[in-house]
């Protein structure tokens, strides 16, 4: 089964896109290979929603951090060898008489398809002797998560048809025997083995660029348990891409399995709720996750409702926009699936009365469901204080304000509890907008 995540939620974690500033997955994009750049967006797309799956790619990850691997060529020099290896010229007769015409006219038309066959040829030879070096010392590490791969690797150099490889020094010359005959094993007889191991250096590139992500950025390891086990256990969770985090936890159960949080504006909430999910999607593809240590059960999916804009296509208002976002959660949770839910201050966009209403009749129904995990942020401080007389599985936590005089600060730090903060008149005045209107 697929891991849910919609274009909602993608956009709203800023998961997706390469090109996209300051994107999850552009963060991890430290790839040489134009296929392992390939390889890690369709991971990004494609998270596990089986523990064991989880955990064996978390181990493969983990390996190659203790490595501290390079892959030794540019992306410029593996795409020759990309483009050389991509065509085969057939049998060895086929490919003496092709390689025989294009040295012929080389001499009389000043052709460069012979240099070309021969720079492509020299680079592949290269590359493949560098690349065997570097998996030199992991080749005798028998219970690595990549045994079997290193020894299909090792099978390859081995293989009768490539024992020539160490002959071709760097900057020699290749007669036209040698390069037919060199042409014909890496194009032709070992084509197959060819295309495997391209796709293996894929896979090699991808695990180095992530790994060095996560050491790079002191990202931690997940453990994925199983669903039933119904747990989610973060430490020093931080948001990716800032610059100075302030870390935070979170702890969810089957019997605490709300998180009600509230604070006043740029206290942080947000970050900190885009900081989790980010962290569930991550935890989910196996990938080094922003936090000390992440335990958790397994999802079939994330919501999230962060930034739910209105639909003029559709002359959906923001509140109607609202509405059917939580109609399309509230659809999910209740096919029964195990779900991740986030929803950032439900219903800005009608009045507080209603607004209040329905923040607190939909957070109680929703926390009936004891197999999802759901954060929901509010302003309106007096539905935490009606729930709390309610729901005995209910979570409260805020993100305080300091005043240093008449100027507010902010901790970042969850606290437990209900904000009792209400600085929205001092940052009007400090702002001294009615003087301004007055003044007119």
């Amino acid at each position: 089964m697929s891991f849910i995540a919609d274009k909602q939620t993608l956009e709203d974690l800023n998961l997706l896109g390469r090109y996209k500033s300051h994107s999850i997955s552009r963060l991890f994009d430290q790839t040489i290979t134009n296929g392992g750049r390939q390889l890690l967006e369709q991971l990004f797309r494609e998270p596990l929603t089986d523990a064991g799956l989880i955990n064996e790619r978390v181990r493969i990850f983990r390996y190659f951090g203790t490595k501290n691997l390079q892959l030794p060529f540019t992306n410029g020099e593996f795409s020759v060898m990309e483009n050389y290896l991509r065509s085969s010229n057939g049998n060895f007769i086929e490919t003496g008489w092709n390689i025989t015409l294009k040295k012929l006219r080389s001499k009389l038309t000043a052709s460069e398809e012979y240099s070309q066959v021969e720079a492509g040829c020299r680079q592949t030879i290269h590359l493949l002797q560098q690349f065997r070096k570097l998996i030199e010392g992991l080749e005798h590490e028998k219970n690595s998560p990549v045994a079997g791969e290193l020894e299909s690797i090792q099978q390859l150099f081995l293989h009768k048809n490539l024992q020539w490889l160490d002959e071709v020094k760097p900057g020699s010359a290749i007669s036209l025997k040698q390069l037919i005959s060199y042409d014909h094993c890496l194009r032709g007889k070992l084509q197959k083995e060819m295309k495997a191991l391209v796709q293996l250096i894929f896979r090699f590139d991808v695990n180095i660029a992530v790994s060095g992500v996560a050491t790079s950025k002191g990202f931690c390891y997940p453990r994925a348990l199983p669903a039933g086990k119904q747990v989610m256990h973060i430490t020093g969770l931080v948001h990716p891409l800032l610059a100075r985090p302030v870390s935070n936890a979170a702890e969810f159960s089957s019997d605490n399995n709300v998180l009600f949080l509230t604070g006043a504006n740029m206290a942080g909430k947000s970050t900190y709720m885009k900081s989790f999910g980010i962290a569930v999607y991550l935890a989910h593809m196996g990938f080094p996750v922003p936090a000390e240590n992440m335990e958790f059960s397994v999802k079939d999916g994330i919501f999230s409702s962060i930034n739910v804009p209105d639909d003029l296509e559709h002359g959906y208002s923001h509140f109607y926009a609202e509405v059917l976002r939580v109609k399309t959660v509230a659809q999910a949770v209740d096919s029964g699936k195990n779900l991740v839910v986030i929803f950032d201050e439900l219903f800005k966009g009608t009045n507080v009365k209603d607004a209040y209403e329905a923040t607190l009749s939909i957070t109680e129904a929703l926390s009936r469901h004891r197999n999802c995990f759901f954060i929901i942020s509010t302003h309106i401080i007096e539905v935490g204080h009606a729930l709390q007389t309610r729901s005995a599985n209910i979570r409260f936590l805020f993100m305080p304000t300091v005043m240093n005089g008449n100027i507010p600060a902010y901790t970042y730090r969850l606290k437990e509890g209900i904000t009792a903060d209400r600085q929205g008149m001092m940052i009007i005045e400090n702002e001294k907008i009615l003087d301004l209107i007055r003044q007119g």
